[in-house]
């Protein structure tokens, strides 16, 4: 006897899976400019790297004689595989069948995802197309089966517990509805390709049933309104640009909370210091000037990966290399309301800072903070509370942190600059204090503005004198900072900081466990 015939049935099952939802589903899918789910997962990962787990998932349909008349694979791929030679999990949505509305093999496949993440410590990427649950059900025969068992362990359990142990980055690659669209949000990195994405709750044909509001799906989730909703980090221009951030993405992460993120040295002059920051703040403390070129010229060549720009964009984030070491800026876009802090940035702010604490990632922080936005649409926002929370988790920081000041620190809303037992450096443009001074003024000296023969002159009076008094030298002389450097010293000398906090990095491995904040 031989087993020679159920061995045959593995390949026959094998080369069935392959054929996806068949030639035509899948032409048509190509017309529409997009890639299958093994095309995706052959482009983010090493040649050859993929050990696809349930190739043989599916439904079958037998002959009399027990043959296979059809094979219908599961509608999600996952397996193990290795993206610029560091291990990972991939998975995603076959939206060639069902429209990646999974089938009951899919489902499980997809589920099981986060399972593989967390039982080998290594990142998860997901490229997600599809829908969620159908009211057809999952069978594709009707439902067999009410609801989940009693004793099923919750599937939302793995997708939040794997944020907190391995990177996760997921890609909007076409419609993203319903769970789908949940695991997408529940990533450290996420990005949505422009004009062909959208991420939905629901549908255009359940908001119109419901609500009345006729909209398409890009007018209801498409990249315009979740770049700015904070739903996604960024946009691509393609899914081959969605591939390229997630591998970028991931670069500077350690592949679970219990390692260290990789050191990758550029060749970049640690001691470059460029002329440029010697002028780049204007000396009228009312120009605005470009945050991104400040950290331009001290990171590490073209190794800035910014996230988030367009949601509260008073507030920039992002990941870069100083010396070789993955490190993590925050700073203002003085460019937007002068670069204070709304809900919105307050919000991008805590999740950065949560990222970077998890992963062991030092932080840098470049400040230029009048406060926390004022007015009645930031308290209709919650601004004070939110940005509370941002304080919050900056106070509850354990990765180190350096503080550049810039320009301006201002209120509450400065104390999220500056970690505990922060690196504190000042260049001689900064100004301080607990209000901004134009605001400060008119608060303090209100009555004296208004009977002044001239309350303008008055009050630009004022101004000037509590200007001249803002000098940073006195903070110096008083040791209220750690150095008051010149511009250009400023990459050097947090390449030296960064020599000097490796040992305490070594000692933070494992899981980031914050209280509850505000």
């Amino acid at each position: 006897m031989s087993w020679k015939k159920q061995v045959d049935e593995i390949y026959e099952r094998r080369k069935l899976a392959l054929a996806q939802g068949g030639e035509e589903s899948i032409k048509k899918h190509h017309e529409r400019g997009k890639l299958t789910i093994r095309e995706r997962i052959a482009k983010i990962t090493d040649e050859g790297s993929l050990r696809e787990q349930g190739r043989g998932a599916g439904g079958v349909e037998r002959n009399p004689d027990g043959s296979i008349a059809e094979f219908t694979p599961a509608n999600y791929v996952v397996g193990m595989a290795k993206i610029n030679g560091r291990p990972a999990i991939v998975g995603g949505e076959d939206f060639t069948l069902k429209g990646g509305s999974p089938n009951s093999a899919g489902l499980r496949k997809s589920v099981y995802a986060e399972d593989m993440a967390l039982k080998y410590r290594v990142p998860l990427v997901r490229m997600l197309e599809g829908g969620g649950g159908s009211v057809a059900g999952s069978s594709g025969k009707g439902l067999s089966h009410q609801g989940s068992p009693v004793y099923e362990r919750h599937r939302f359990k793995s997708i939040a517990d794997v944020m907190g142990i391995v990177p996760v980055a997921s890609a909007a690659l076409g419609p993203v509805a319903g769970f789908p669209a949940a695991r997408l949000v529940a990533s450290h990195f996420s990005v949505m390709v422009e004009g062909i994405a959208q991420v939905l709750i629901g549908g255009p044909q359940i908001v119109k049933r419901a609500l009345g509001e006729d909209l398409t799906k890009e007018e209801l989730g498409g990249t315009e309104v979740h770049l700015k909703s904070g739903v996604v980090d960024n946009a691509a221009k393609s899914e081959e640009d969605a591939f390229d951030q997630i591998k970028q993405f991931l670069s500077y992460l350690p592949t679970n909370v219990w390692e260290r993120a990789p050191h990758i040295d550029i060749g970049d002059d640690r001691n470059r210091a460029d002329e440029k920051l010697l002028d780049i703040i204007p000396t009228d403390r009312r120009k605005p000037f470009a945050m991104r070129k400040v950290i331009k010229h001290i990171v590490d060549q073209d190794t800035f990966f910014e996230m988030g720009r367009y949601f509260g964009p008073g507030q920039i984030v992002g990941l870069a290399r100083l010396n070789g070491h993955a490190v993590g800026i925050f700073a203002n876009d003085c460019r937007y309301y002068a670069g204070s802090m709304t809900a919105d940035g307050a919000q991008k702010v805590r999740r950065f800072l949560d990222l970077c604490n998890n992963f062991h990632l030092p932080v840098i922080s470049l400040v230029d903070e009048p406060g926390f936005m004022i007015g009645s649409e930031s308290e209709k926002a919650g601004t004070i509370r939110a940005g509370t929370a941002a304080v919050a988790a900056t106070v509850q920081s354990i990765v180190p942190w350096a503080s550049v000041m810039v320009r301006k620190a201002y209120g509450v809303a400065a104390a999220a600059h500056f970690g505990p037992g922060n690196y504190l450096l000042c260049w001689p443009s900064v100004e301080s204090g607990a209000l901004p001074l134009e605001g400060g003024v008119a608060v303090a000296f209100g009555r004296q503005i208004d009977a002044a023969e001239d309350p303008d002159a008055m009050r630009t009076q004022l101004e000037a004198e509590f200007a001249a008094r803002q000098s940073p030298f006195p903070r110096a002389e008083s040791f209220s900072v750690h150095e008051l450097i010149d511009p250009r010293e400023t990459r050097p000398m947090l390449c030296d900081w960064l020599d000097w906090v490796q040992p305490a990095l070594d000692t933070q491995k494992g899981p980031y466990r914050p209280t509850i904040r505000p």
